[in-house]
């Protein structure tokens, strides 16, 4: 186990009854990374994780969370970590000031509440009765409680579900935030593009078994994948052709225009969403 790693995993193995939900994984998250685990639904990604924050026995294999073995984790590690659930809790009658300042109390070292409220883009609703926020601020608030321990680690666990396009990139400004600052952030989503957007790296987990582990724009090697080349004829239709070697093509084309632009040239490669899909597929 790395001491340069904030996770290491080696033989993660959990089942309920006959059915096993994780078999044999292993994972290293190196301290300061943005780490975004993928999955759909019953891969095993929420036991994975719940097995890393301590709230859920492993069968076997070795974890180390920060270096301590989560499952063995007292306060002071616990105080070392962070984690915003899909909903922390509901707070109606309490304002946000109140909130930040009452989960304060429960760390040894926590954060000035009122940088925290700031930090996460809160400062006009300090005095604001949390049932009065909207649903991207109550989730600000979520995150503003994960982080006022001072966390090292913290997971996100499906952080933007229900915000609109706006509010998820508003929120994303916030995650990049806190990884500047050196925070260490496991992420788990069903929005590819957040992935793509936010993480080092990717690791998607399908069937209990982790398929792959790389960073995004090269999992499932989609660099070289073959591309989809698209172009307009002098005839106004469009033509697409599926090639390994797109400039080449590209090339071809630019020649038989005579230096005139290409019409409709788009040249495109798997999403990492198509990636994705394909991998799950396989496994499932």
């Amino acid at each position: 186990m790395s001491g340069d790693s904030a996770i290491s995993v080696r033989g993660l193995r959990k089942a309920y009854g006959q059915t096993v939900a994780v078999a044999d994984v292993d994972l290293s998250v190196s301290r300061g990374e943005v780490f975004a685990l993928l999955g759909p639904n019953g891969a095993g990604k929420t036991t994975t994780v719940e097995i890393l924050e301590g709230f859920r026995r492993r069968d076997a294999g070795e974890v180390s969370v920060l270096g301590v073995d989560p499952a063995a984790g007292g306060r002071a590690w616990r105080a070392r970590v962070g984690i915003v659930l899909q909903g922390t809790g509901e707070f109606d009658e309490l304002t946000v000031g109140e909130v930040v300042r009452h989960f304060a109390r429960f760390y040894p070292d926590p954060d000035d509440p009122a940088a925290v409220i700031a930090r996460v883009g809160l400062a006009d609703k300090v005095r604001a009765r949390t049932h009065s926020l909207s649903g991207g601020q109550k989730r600000r608030l979520d995150v503003a409680l994960g982080i006022i321990g001072r966390p090292e680690l913290l997971f996100l666990d499906e952080p933007t579900t229900g915000f609109d396009p706006q509010a998820r990139r508003d929120f994303w400004g916030l995650i990049r935030d806190l990884a500047s600052g050196g925070t260490t952030i496991l992420l788990t989503t069903h929005y590819l593009e957040e992935a793509e957007a936010l993480a080092d790296r990717v690791g998607v987990i399908a069937a209990g078994r982790l398929a792959a582990v790389a960073p995004p724009r090269e999992l499932g090697d989609r660099a070289h994948q073959p591309a989809t080349v698209t172009w307009g004829t002098p005839d106004g239709r469009l033509r697409s052709e599926v090639t390994a070697t797109p400039t080449a093509l590209v090339a071809k084309l630019a020649a038989e225009a005579g230096g005139s632009e290409i019409p409709g040239l788009t040249v495109t490669r798997p999403t990492l969403e198509d990636i994705y899909l394909t991998m799950i597929g396989e496994k499932q």
